[in-house]
Formats: structure tokens, C-alpha cells, sequence
């Protein structure tokens, strides 16, 4: 039976009781650094939303007292029309919290308006708003609804009494949600190019103020975090947006209208200071884990060559039956060369079938390109990253003509001309497999539609300008996709790429299509 040689057990037991140390060190390290980013993240998060729906809440509650106060000077002066369309002015010039102001009367007649370019003087207000203002007869903020100009707004009113308590009518100012607007002012400012944004939702979880404007009256209660405010809670936690990307959030409600503050900044942006600090640890750790690796190795071989030594004097005595070189050993010697050659002669025997038999598994025997089987595992662990990447997926044209006047030999030898040049075009990292026959693809990882397409043209425009095997011109049809604009799967990604490239044989071949 075959035994461990004692070196060896010294040295791995040395080397995995060190790697699992500093394994175990880095990762403890650094998971105590990524909760405590997250900690702080959310609770700055936390503390921003605070902040802002703090200050919403007093913009709010200032709106108000500014209608309040247009309400009681214009009681007693409804039926002075120029009276009416200066305080309209006046509100909108002079507050610019509204991108409109009203004045009607109790059935909800228009007076006034600013800026007159909305047209709507001498019509009655119908819209949602207007009709919950006017039945209420109380300060009121609607709801996100379209008015009769067409825009999407949301109406802040307060009501207008006479000296005897008779209601009269509103003065009533309205914020367009899709256009520059109060909350662009106060919010517009609060994102950065991280991926870090505000935005708002009202009661019913409509987003009634998002940086990006086609966000905007888009309807998110399935968002954990959007849920929270509309209970009127206030806090953190880690949630998944939209998009499916994972968002550190604080929440904040506002009191006054019932909304919600969202601050958020996707996870993986926070932790990036993570990622570079542990690689900036083991990056200054190298030298100590070499030098102590060579410490290791050093003392292992002090302990274990006088049994090297002897096992070797056995061997050599049974051939020559000589015993009593044994009576020779000492406590410290050791035959090097012995060792070493021979683990040379085994280990390079032993590289050497592993490189053989990885070849064998990962490359396509004839043209050298990655096979289609590795190319599916990349693939699939491409997609279980989430990592964006593109293909090409590219076709000889006429093959079968080349096979059938040249013969299967020379068919063989233009696959290969072919395998050479897409070698000769993609980038570093990119990958060209065979997908079968004539049909080959490259898998371009991180790489844009215009790359791809760009990547994809100068192959064929170079493999119709070269010199075939065949003697003539061979020319190539290629269709591009692209992850995860175009497909949300490996099957739907190739099966687009295809459509494409059926396309380009179709419109005439030798030509790059564009998947839709």
C-alpha cells in the first residue's frame, strides 16, 4: 500500500491550515465591511428621506398658508375681475410654487387663471380635483389626475368664505407632474450618476415625482418599500426595484398630503468600496503569504529529508544487497535530485494529459474554436451573473456549393479560414465557438449593439476581401443580439440572433442584420 509521504502531509496541512486562515480572515473582514455599509447606507438613506419629506411637508403646509391668505383678500372682492387676475399673477410670479393658479367661483366657473395661456377662463373645472375641492369646501390636495388642458397635475385648493360664512368659490394652484415643477426644484438635485435617486408616491402608490419623467403616474404597490409609506411608516431596508435591481431605501411619509419620500442606491454600487477593499488587502498580503509560504516549504523539507533519505538508501540496498549503507544515515541529509526529477518526469506527465484531455473537451477538433457545449456553460453562467453580453451568430454563404465543386477537404479548410479571421477581429475576451456545420457564433461579454454590429462588419467585409481556400470569394451572413435588451434567455437571445441573421440571407446575403 502506498503511503503519504511525510513532507508532503507537512506541507499540506502547513499550506491548507494557512489558506483557510487567510480565507477565513478576508471573508469575516469583509463581511463586517459590507453590513456595515448596508447599515449605514440605509440609515443615511433613512435619515435623507427624512429630510426631504421634512421639507415637503413645510412646502406643504407653506402652499397652504399662501392660499389662505389669497383666499381672504380676494372674499370680499370676487366680482372685481382685474382684482382677480393680478392675485393670480401675483401667485404665480412671485411664489413659483405653482406652474398654475385658479380662482372660480362655488360651482367651479373659472374667474381668473395664470398664466393665461391656459386657456380655460369662463369654463367649469370637471376634473377630479376640482369636483373633490369644490364638494369638500375644505384645503385640499388631490390626487395625480388629468385636467381639461390635457396635462397631468396635482390641484392644491383652498376654499374662499364671505364675511358670513358663505362659501364662495376656490383659489386653487396646480403642480404639473411631467413638466419642470416644485419638486424638480426641491428634489431634481438628489440623485447622482451611481445610480442613487428620490422619488415620490402618493396614497395609492402612484409615483407623482421620479427623475426620470416617464416614471411619472406609474402605479409601483408591489414595491415592499412603497407599500411601507402608504401605511405611513417611516424606516429602511433593502429592496428589490422595478428592474429588479436590489436598492438600499429609506422612506419617509409626508404628513400633509399622505405621500412618501423614497431615497435609494443600488446595493451593488455600495458595496463596490467593499470589493476594492478586499482586493486591495490581498494585492498588499502577497509578499507576506509568498514569504511565509517559503517558510513553510522550507521547514517541512528540514523535517522530512532524513526519512527520504532513508527510504532511498533502502531502495538502492535491496538492488545491491548491500545493508550497511543504512548504518550511514545521519540525522540530516537528504537526496534532492532524486525527488525532484521524479516529480518533474510525474507532474509534467500528469499537466500534460490534463492539457490533452481539456483540449479535447473544450475545442472543436477541426477549426480550434471554442466548442458548442463549453460555449452553452458560458452562456448559462453569463445569464446567472445577469451579466449583459452579445452575440453573433454568423453563417458561410453557399457552403454546400463550396462542398460540392471543391470536395468535403476543401470545405474543411474554408471553416478553418474562416475560424482564423473571426480570431484575427474579436476583442480580448470575446469567445468564437462552432455552433454546427457552417454556423458559428461569438460571444462578445459587456459588449454594446453598435460593438457587436461594428465587430460583426469588419469580419465580413475582411472575409470577402481575402483569398479563400476555394480560390474564390467567400462571403458570410451574421445576425446580432444582444442581453438583455433584446432577450431575457439564452434560448430567446440565439433564437433572435437567428431571426436576424435569417433576415440578412434573406435580403441578399453577405450582410450584418440587427436583431429587433
Amino acid at each position: 500500500m502506498h503511503r503519504v509521504k511525510l513532507k508532503h502531509l507537512i506541507m499540506g496541512v502547513a499550506l491548507a491550515a494557512f489558506f483557510f486562515t487567510s480565507i477565513g480572515s478576508i471573508w469575516s473582514g469583509y463581511r463586517m465591511n459590507v453590513d456595515s455599509i448596508k447599515e449605514n447606507t440605509l440609515e443615511t438613506n433613512r435619515v435623507y428621506a427624512q429630510k426631504l419629506a421634512s421639507t415637503a411637508d413645510d412646502y406643504l403646509n407653506e402652499a397652504f398658508q399662501i392660499l389662505s391668505y389669497s383666499a381672504k383678500q380676494i372674499s370680499t372682492r370676487m366680482d372685481n375681475e382685474q382684482v382677480l387676475f393680478q392675485e393670480t399673477d401675483r401667485l404665480k410670479m412671485q411664489n413659483q410654487m405653482f406652474n398654475s393658479v385658479v380662482i372660480t367661483n362655488a360651482e367651479g366657473l373659472v374667474l381668473a387663471i395664470s398664466p393665461p395661456s391656459v386657456d380655460i377662463k369662463g369654463e367649469v373645472l370637471t376634473s377630479a380635483g376640482a369636483k373633490e375641492a369644490l364638494a369638500k369646501k375644505s384645503p385640499t390636495i388631490s390626487k395625480p389626475y388629468e385636467a381639461i388642458t390635457g396635462r397631468l397635475i396635482i390641484f392644491m385648493s383652498y376654499p374662499i368664505f364671505s364675511a358670513s360664512n358663505e362659501y364662495l368659490g376656490m383659489v386653487a394652484g396646480s403642480i404639473y407632474l411631467k413638466e419642470p415643477n416644485i419638486f424638480k426644484t426641491l428634489l431634481g438635485e438628489h440623485y447622482s450618476k451611481d445610480g442613487s435617486y428620490v422619488y415620490v408616491v402618493d396614497a395609492d402608490g402612484r409615483i407623482i415625482y421620479h427623475q426620470d419623467p416617464a416614471r411619472i403616474n406609474d402605479v409601483v404597490t408591489e414595491n415592499k418599500v412603497v407599500q411601507a409609506v402608504m401605511a405611513g411608516k417611516s424606516g429602511d431596508q433593502l429592496v428589490e426595484n422595478t428592474k429588479g435591481i436590489e436598492m438600499l431605501a429609506g422612506y419617509s411619509t409626508v404628513t400633509a398630503a399622505g405621500w412618501g419620500v423614497v431615497a435609494q442606491k443600488p446595493l451593488q454600487v455600495a458595496l463596490a468600496p467593499s470589493f476594492d477593499r478586499v482586493e486591495e488587502f490581498i494585492v498588499k498580503s502577497i509578499p507576506l503569504m509568498v514569504i511565509s509560504i517559503i517558510i513553510v516549504l522550507w521547514a517541512a523539507a528540514r523535517i522530512a529529508n532524513p526519512l527520504q533519505q532513508l527510504a532511498t538508501l533502502t531502495e538502492e540496498s535491496l538492488d545491491s544487497k548491500n545493508v550497511d549503507d543504512l548504518k550511514t544515515v545521519s540525522g540530516w541529509y537528504y537526496e534532492a535530485n532524486f525527488l525532484k526529477s521524479v516529480l518533474i518526469r510525474s507532474l509534467s506527465f500528469l499537466h500534460g494529459q490534463i492539457t490533452f484531455f481539456k483540449d479535447q473537451s473544450t475545442v472543436d477538433p477541426l477549426t480550434g474554436v471554442t466548442n458548442r457545449r463549453t460555449m452553452d456553460a458560458l452562456l448559462t453562467e453569463w445569464l446567472a451573473k445577469k451579466m449583459p453580453h452579445a452575440i453573433i451568430l454568423l453563417d458561410l454563404d453557399h457552403f454546400k456549393s463550396v462542398n460540392d465543386t471543391y470536395g468535403h477537404a476543401v470545405g474543411d479548410k474554408v471553416l478553418q479560414f474562416l475560424a482564423r479571421h473571426m480570431e484575427a477581429v474579436v476583442r480580448e475576451g470575446d469567445v468564437c465557438c462552432r455552433y454546427g456545420g457552417e454556423e458559428f457564433i461569438i460571444l462578445l461579454p459587456n459588449a454594446t449593439a453598435q460593438e457587436a454590429e461594428q465587430i460583426a462588419e469588419q469580419l465580413r467585409t475582411r472575409l470577402a476581401q481575402a483569398d479563400s481556400p476555394c480560390g474564390r470569394s467567400v462571403t458570410l451572413s451574421a445576425g446580432v443580439a444582444v442581453y438583455p435588451e433584446m432577450a431575457d434567455t439564452t434560448e430567446a437571445l440565439i433564437e433572435a440572433a437567428d431571426s436576424a441573421l435569417y433576415l440578412a440571407k434573406q435580403a441578399g446575403r453577405n450582410q450584418v442584420k440587427m436583431a429587433k
